[in-house]
C-alpha cells in the first residue's frame, strides 16, 4: 500500500492535515458559483471551535479535579485532627460540633464544586454556540445567488 508523501502548502494543514485534501477533493469536482475558499475556512472555523471549546472543558476538569483533591485533603486532616482528641471526656461535644460543621462544609464543598463544572460547561457550549450562528450566517452567505 503506498502513501502520500507529499506535505501540504496551507498553514492550517499542520493543524487539520485534512483540510488540504478536503479542498483537492471540492476542486476536483468543479462545481459552479462555489466559493470553495470560503468553504475550506468554515471548516476550519469549525474544528478550531471544537478545538477550543474541547480546551475549556479540559481546563474546567482539570480545576474540578484540583479543587476536590484540595477538598478531600483538608477533611482527611480535619479527621486526623478528631480522632487525636477522641480520648478526653470533651471530645463527645467536640466530635458532635466537629460533625456539625463537618457536613456545613460538605454541602458548601459540593456546591462549589457544581458551580465550578456548570461553568465549565457552560464555556464550553458557548463557544458551540457562537460557531453555530457563525455557521447559519456563513451558510446564508454562501447561498446568495452571486
Amino acid at each position: 500500500m503506498e502513501t502520500d508523501s507529499r506535505q501540504s502548502t496551507s498553514p492550517d494543514a499542520s493543524v487539520f492535515p485534512g483540510i488540504e485534501d478536503l479542498k483537492k477533493l471540492i476542486e476536483k469536482f468543479q462545481l459552479p458559483s462555489v466559493d470553495i475558499d470560503a468553504l475550506i475556512d468554515w471548516q476550519r472555523r469549525d474544528m478550531e471551535a471544537l478545538t477550543e471549546a474541547n480546551r475549556q472543558a479540559s481546563e474546567g476538569l482539570k480545576a474540578l479535579v484540583e479543587r476536590r483533591n484540595e477538598i478531600l485533603g483538608e477533611t482527611l486532616a480535619e479527621w486526623q485532627a478528631a480522632v487525636k482528641d477522641a480520648t478526653s471526656a470533651e471530645a463527645i461535644t467536640k466530635r458532635a460540633e466537629a460533625a456539625k460543621q463537618g457536613v456545613q462544609k460538605a454541602i458548601a464543598n459540593f456546591r462549589e464544586l457544581s458551580e465550578m463544572e456548570a461553568q465549565s460547561r457552560n464555556n464550553a457550549w458557548k463557544i458551540v454556540q457562537e460557531r453555530m450562528q457563525e455557521n447559519m450566517a456563513t451558510l446564508q452567505k454562501l447561498l446568495q445567488p452571486k
